[in-house]
């Protein structure tokens, strides 16, 4: 039984995994005791092809079952479990299990590369061996490429096969074409005179044929009508009305208007004329039906009467129902003559023996691939279970957590907490219950996009809006320019709530001052003008004046309000005894900054990670706090480095006033006038 070990970080106990026993036994770890239960295989930081092994069912998905049986696999082929907590390259063949496939299939790997004396097995030398053994035309994958072919009849038929069924040929992709061979074979077999009474020309006929077959058709069928009874006969053709109506239009543009009347004049027993007298839209489909169908079937024929009619059909029917019939299978891109080589011929034997023989290599290409996954998983698997199980990297910070995207610097701050966000809309409204202020960026790199969400745990959010402009730097060094395009406005520390409601009411009162200044400006604009305008009288004069001065006169009473209002708190604090000064200062501030910085404080200690990645598609299974100084420490703000020069001398600075000085000495001098005066 193992005896657990938990640290405790972000408010709640995680399993310390750092040997190789530690992590072999997660399976009987509680995994209501586990951080996360799933994550994405996309959107994380870690090694691709080491992900593709942990998500077995391929579904983008790594899940705790899963976990739990790469772990005991690894666990199982190893000689000391140990070794899966080491994160090594390097294998020693001592320490795979003996006995084990995978301990024969790694000194064949190292005898292939001529390291027969070697005592260990590399990730590298496993992937120079893949890369080598899948370049081989036989390389154990079932499927074959065009050069595998021993004859150019071979190829070319592994060719078309690979074209109708590939890109690589398998045993199933070769019964599958000789099936639609067969198939495309049988049905071409089936062509007798019956159905191809013109031999080859029988399918242009059948075309010409088909295009008017319904207009023909229709014009018979008034015909018959007509015979019916004779009051017909006027009716089943166009009226008079009908006419008039095209010629009052654009005949150019009335085709398929023309083309809706008649083939021809219907009437009692009369025949399809085929040269003269037929509706002009139809004459050009008229002509070749008779040049294709009805020469070749029938001979010479300026009419074509309904019982001639009937027997071009009977003639061309067959062809249109075997048509149908004909297999819609891939292979039917192959000519005739094409398709009855195939069919006679005996290549197949040779294409499936290829195959056999390629599929014979199958188990040493598994066993390549086992010794591989060993070697990723020594490598890589304890990495990802200290990111899966615990999140050890995240809060000790040893190294960047997988979920880490890298780091964005904006504002004078760097933002460790990134993670990639596929869609802005559906994250944003699960991540918002984090309680953290995000920052969503669109990130360009050449012609390469992405988005990202930054956690600002640091600092404030005055200059933080949307079209502002950073650099986001990925887990590779590369560097991105960053856009933002989304706030979720949260509290980002204490000191912004402490300052907040200061900034409020100089924002309040400099509004306040411009709205009452630019409405007296309007007013005294507007005065002067009509002034000008009506007169020019000194009297007018002074009026204009006096509107001028309404607008210091303005700002003057907004600034007088301010002043009695500050001298009503000095002269409250002048009243009191000196030691109590301090006191009522620091309950002043209490009293406007107390009620936000509580606020602040009970959110920021409500910060969880949780949401953040649950909106990427993480199962997280605890409250992952981020509190005060854990945030702190994920978003770096601008300082001076340690034994830095700084000199205070600024060129540019803005010149000093002497009056402001000789103002503030005579407010001291009155201030303590009043006190000793008491």
């Amino acid at each position: 039984m193992t005896n657990w070990r938990f640290f405790r970080a972000g408010g709640f106990d995680q399993a310390r995994l750092e040997t190789g026993a530690e992590i072999a036994s997660i399976g009987a770890l509680d995994q209501k005791l586990w951080v996360a239960l799933s994550c994405p295989v996309s959107g994380i930081e870690f090694d691709e092809e080491s992900l593709a092994l942990l998500d077995s069912d391929r579904d983008g998905h790594i899940r705790a079952g899963e976990i739990i049986d790469a772990v005991n696999w690894t666990a199982g082929e190893l000689a000391d479990p140990e070794w899966l907590g080491r994160e090594t390259d390097t294998l020693p063949l001592s320490a795979i299990r003996e006995g084990s496939d995978i301990l024969s299939s790694a000194r064949h790997i190292l005898r292939s590369l001529g390291k027969e004396n070697a005592a260990e097995i590399s990730l590298a030398d496993c992937i120079c061996m893949r890369e080598n053994f899948s370049s081989h035309p036989f390389n154990g994958d079932g499927l074959i490429p065009v050069d595998a072919g021993r004859t150019e009849a071979e190829k070319r038929l592994i060719s078309e096969i690979a074209d109708c069924h590939g890109p690589g040929v398998s045993m199933e992709s070769v019964q599958a074409f000789f099936s639609d061979v067969s198939s495309l074979f049988s049905w071409r077999n089936e062509a007798d005179d019956t159905i191809l009474p013109l031999g080859e020309a029988t399918s242009e006929a059948a075309a010409a044929w088909s295009e008017v077959k319904d207009k023909i058709e229709d014009y018979f069928r008034r015909c018959r009508l007509a015979g019916y009874d004779s009051r017909a006969e006027k009716l089943i053709n166009r009226p008079e009305e009908d006419f008039v109506m095209l010629a009052s239009r654009d005949l150019s543009r009335e085709d398929d208007a023309i083309a809706a009347f008649p083939l021809a004049t219907a009437a009692s027993g009369k025949s399809l004329p085929l040269t003269t007298g037929l509706n002009p839209v139809w004459t050009d489909a008229i002509s070749g039906f008779r040049e294709r169908a009805v020469l070749p079937l029938l001979g010479h024929r300026e009419a074509l009467s309904e019982s001639d009619w009937i027997e071009i059909c009977g003639k061309l029917s067959p062809f249109e129902g075997w048509m149908k019939r004909k297999p819609s299978v891939p292979s039917g891109k192959l000519d005739e003559e094409r398709i009855r080589e195939i069919a006679l011929g005996n290549e197949r034997a040779g294409i499936e023996e290829l195959i056999e023989m390629d599929l014979a290599l199958e188990p040493e290409m598994r066993a390549i691939a086992s010794t591989e996954k060993l070697l990723r998983h020594v490598r890589h698997l304890s990495s990802f279970v200290n990111n899966f199980v615990s999140f050890r990297d995240f809060y000790t910070r040893r190294d960047k957590a997988i979920f880490q995207a890298g780091t964005l610097y904006l504002d004078g701050r760097s933002c460790e907490l990134c993670v990639i966000v596929p869609d802005i809309a559906k994250h944003a409204p699960l991540a918002s219950l984090s309680r953290i202020c995000l920052v969503y960026c669109d990130l360009v790199r050449g012609k390469e996009k992405l988005t990202i969400a930054a956690a600002f745990t640091a600092g404030d959010s005055d200059q933080l809006m949307m079209g502002r402009n950073g650099v986001f730097y990925d887990r590779k060094g590369q560097d991105w320019d960053a856009t933002i395009v989304r706030i979720i406005e949260h509290p980002i520390s204490l000191r912004q709530a402490f300052t907040s409601p200061y900034k409020m009411v100089g924002k309040m009162v400099g509004e306040q001052i411009q709205k009452i200044a630019a409405s007296r400006t309007r007013a005294a604009q507007e005065n002067a003008a009509k002034a000008i305008l009506s007169s020019g009288t000194e009297e007018a004069k002074k009026f204009d004046a006096g509107k001028f001065a309404g607008i210091f006169a303005a700002i003057g009473l907004a600034i007088g309000a301010i002043g009695t209002a500050l001298a009503s708190i000095l002269t409250g604090l002048l009243g009191l005894k000196i030691w109590q000064i301090p006191i009522a200062i620091f309950c002043l501030a209490l009293v406007i900054s107390g009620p936000s910085v509580l606020i602040a404080w009970m959110k920021l200690r409500q910060r969880n990670l949780g949401p953040i990645l649950d909106a990427n598609g993480w199962a997280i299974n605890a409250r992952a706090k981020i509190n005060i100084p854990f945030g702190t420490s994920l978003t770096q703000v601008a300082k001076l480095p340690e034994g830095s020069e700084r000199s205070n001398s600024d060129p540019y600075a803005e010149k000093s006033h002497a009056w402001i000085g000789y103002l503030a000495l005579v407010i001291a001098l009155l201030a303590a006038f009043f006190l000793f005066r008491r």
